[in-house]
């Protein structure tokens, strides 16, 4: 992920104030000459972009197409969670009352304070520094998670058995996906993990090389709805081999790398994708990122496959596990893991 922060901006009245202000190596300024050229700006920046702020100066008059142009953004599953932050040239109540509704992550109003502005953008779209010392900031990520040595002991001593032990099967595996479709052994994506620290995560391919692209048209299926978290159910992408390795849970086995190199844990919180996680940085939720990153978890033996699970619950049962989890809780999940690895619905 990119350290530089993008900016995509249609200012007008403040420009010369806003590009004095922003003149340093972290930002990265692109202008648009009019609303609707920040759509396509926005949609131009890769996945690997998602540190981009989008500011529009807005006024009564502008606020319409302001809205058009926020809505359009908002829509788009690629640029959704780009943080947008409106400009006010007055303190306007019907602004900041759209601006709230439309999910706008914040409002200044003239004389701009730059220097708590650029804090803000800092907390929306770098991950590294949740410690900045804004209001906004979860007060609970001020401190970083550590793995209790015990706890990492056996993280290591069973994952390196495992992967071993299991090793015949990794290999026949392996063979199998490549005969069944075209394209690499492996799946790996960013996921973000113990206090937003993101690694490569790796999984068994189930899905066709270009599933990726396709998310944009099927999330109006998501199993959650719009929500932070993206999950089909009878996804269309999987596999015929995809759809065994799934409920089955053998496409996670790679995941044991990740254990044996520290980056996740046998029992943990899921680490999230990059736009999902983005989407959980509030107090009431980040909770979650304090305690380990797992391989298996609560909401796993609990929940998964289940019809009634929600999205609150889900998060409700991750914030529980980082906020009260031992040994003994560890032992418990892992032995409840086993006949939850049969899923009973294709998600």
């Amino acid at each position: 992920m990119n350290n530089n922060i993008n900016i995509l901006y249609f200012i007008n009245e403040n420009e010369d104030s806003f590009l004095a202000a922003f003149k340093s190596p972290e930002f990265r300024l692109r202008r648009a000459n009019q609303l609707a050229d920040l759509t396509t700006i926005a949609e131009n920046f890769s996945l690997s972009e998602l540190n981009s702020t989008i500011l529009i100066e807005v006024n009564a008059e502008s606020l319409q197409s302001t809205v058009h142009a926020a809505k359009s953004i908002k829509n788009n599953w690629y640029t959704r969670n780009l943080a947008i932050i409106f400009i006010l040239s007055e303190n306007d109540p019907q602004i900041i009352k759209t601006a709230l509704e439309l999910g706008i992550n914040d409002c200044y109003v003239n004389p701009i304070p730059y220097e708590d502005l650029k804090e803000r953008i800092t907390f929306l779209n770098t991950f590294a520094i949740l410690k900045s010392k804004i209001s906004n900031a979860p007060a609970l990520l001020e401190k970083d998670y550590k793995i209790p040595l015990l706890k990492r002991a056996i993280d290591i001593l069973i994952s390196a058995s495992a992967l071993i032990f299991l090793s015949p099967i990794l290999i026949i595996v392996a063979i199998l996906i490549k005969l069944d479709s075209k394209g690499s052994v492996f799946y790996t994506s960013k996921r973000v993990g113990t206090g937003y620290r993101i690694f490569d995560f790796y999984k068994f391919r189930t899905m066709r090389t270009d599933a990726d692209k396709e998310v944009s048209t099927l999330i109006q299926n998501n199993q959650y709805g719009n929500s932070a978290f993206f999950k089909l159910k009878n996804d269309p992408r999987v596999t015929k081999l995809g759809n065994f390795l799934r409920n089955t849970s053998i496409d996670e086995l790679p995941q044991l790398l990740n254990v044996l190199k520290g980056e996740m844990c046998l029992v943990g919180n899921r680490p999230l994708p990059l736009y999902e996680a983005e989407l959980l940085t509030t107090n009431e939720w980040s909770t979650r990122f304090l305690g380990p990153a797992g391989l298996t978890g609560l909401w796993q033996v609990t929940k998964r496959g289940k019809k009634d699970m929600s999205e609150i619950e889900r998060k409700e049962l991750d914030n529980y596990y980082a906020a009260n989890f031992s040994l003994a809780m560890d032992v418990k999940i892992i032995l409840q893991t086993f006949p939850a690895l049969i899923q009973k619905e294709k998600v």
